[in-house]
């Protein structure tokens, strides 16, 4: 594909500095960036930038002048996002049900639905317009994948589990596994049945071996627009709020709830029944430990604000410094004392 520097500003809302008919071919990073290619940088990395070999490069609104062509845009992220949209089109497949599949007794698939060689859809599930099923995925029994969802391959939704529009599943994630529910006596450990359901709700995308546990009664829910790094554990019974961000091998105990716009780092861990408020961050590794309140920017285990953080990590580095004054002060006391 081409397309002209001119169109390119058109498309992304950006301001030119540079001849308008020159010609790209692709989008590409720094590093790999050829003579044909636009890219984009971001500081730390726009002095580094100068040496690129790239056709053109996307910088932010109020960066100095380049040596090579450049479009000045308000978030560059966001702009090459759009081209890496147009410059590699979607896959495309021919709608219908393959006759490698497996459709239930009373499943429903629309007709512009795609469900691809050895899918299972399984009895009384129903897979709705535009949606698109990989090979190995397993639709359980009375579950519903919505309007123009995309199901990738070894990915699970088990039973009465329903996934919203546009939502994307990747592969080998489970939706629906039971919640991990015990009584114990005598020590003996006797699995609690897990009822419910896992709703993930509209615009949702969900990782790679990311585990969404169902409701030991009620629903599991995923709310609209939250996005699912891979590796992540969702326990049963948890109400996860619209847009938040869950970065890898976090886990959130069951019961847990949150509100909008909360992002949580890699490796982040919360105890169960709490309630995070919305508009937060909380750092890697966090330990959230009982409920927090909104717009709250939490590090370190148990969870202070990042500040408080910041300032135990700066003493610490200054601790063994401060073990070594404290020897030589007792060294002088005690000499002190024996005269």
């Amino acid at each position: 594909m081409k397309m002209t520097l001119g169109e390119i500003a058109k498309l992304v809302s950006g301001r030119l500095a540079g001849d308008a008919s020159l010609t790209v071919e692709g989008v590409a990073n720094l590093e790999m960036a050829r003579e044909t290619d636009v890219t984009f940088a971001v500081e730390p990395h726009i002095q580094a930038a100068k040496a690129v070999k790239a056709g053109a490069i996307l910088l932010p609104e109020g960066t100095e002048e380049f040596p090579i062509p450049a479009i000045y845009v308000a978030d560059p992220r966001a702009a090459f996002a759009k081209l890496l949209d147009v410059f590699t089109p979607p896959l495309s497949f021919p709608k219908g049900v393959s006759d490698l599949a497996y459709v239930g007794p009373e499943a429903s698939i629309a007709e512009d639905a795609t469900v691809m060689p050895f899918a299972v859809v399984d009895a009384h599930a129903v897979v709705e317009s535009g949606a698109v099923i990989y090979p190995h995925v397993y639709i359980g029994q009375y579950a519903t994948v919505g309007e123009n969802a995309v199901i990738y391959s070894n990915a699970t939704v088990r039973e009465h589990c329903r996934v919203g529009k546009r939502s994307v599943i990747h592969s080998s994630a489970v939706i629906g596994s039971d919640g991990f529910g015990f009584t114990t006596k005598d020590g003996v450990h006797t699995k609690v049945p897990q009822v419910g359901n896992v709703v993930v709700e509209d615009d949702v995308e969900i990782g790679a071996h990311v585990g969404i546990d169902r409701a030991t009664t009620g629903s599991t829910v995923i709310g609209h627009g939250t996005k699912i790094d891979n590796l992540v554990h969702i326990g049963h019974n948890c109400r996860i709020g619209a847009n938040n961000i869950i970065v890898a091998q976090t886990g959130i105990s069951g019961s847990t709830s949150t509100g909008p716009n909360v992002t949580f780092g890699g490796q982040v861990g919360t105890v169960g029944h709490i309630h995070i408020g919305g508009n937060s961050t909380y750092a890697a590794r966090s330990g959230i430990i009982g409920d927090m309140p909104e717009g709250y920017f939490g590090a370190g285990f148990p969870v202070q604000t990042h500040q408080e953080w910041l300032r135990m990590q700066s003493a610490l580095r200054k601790l063994p410094a401060l073990m070594k004054r404290i020897k030589e002060l007792e060294k002088k006391a005690a000499k002190s004392e024996d005269a």
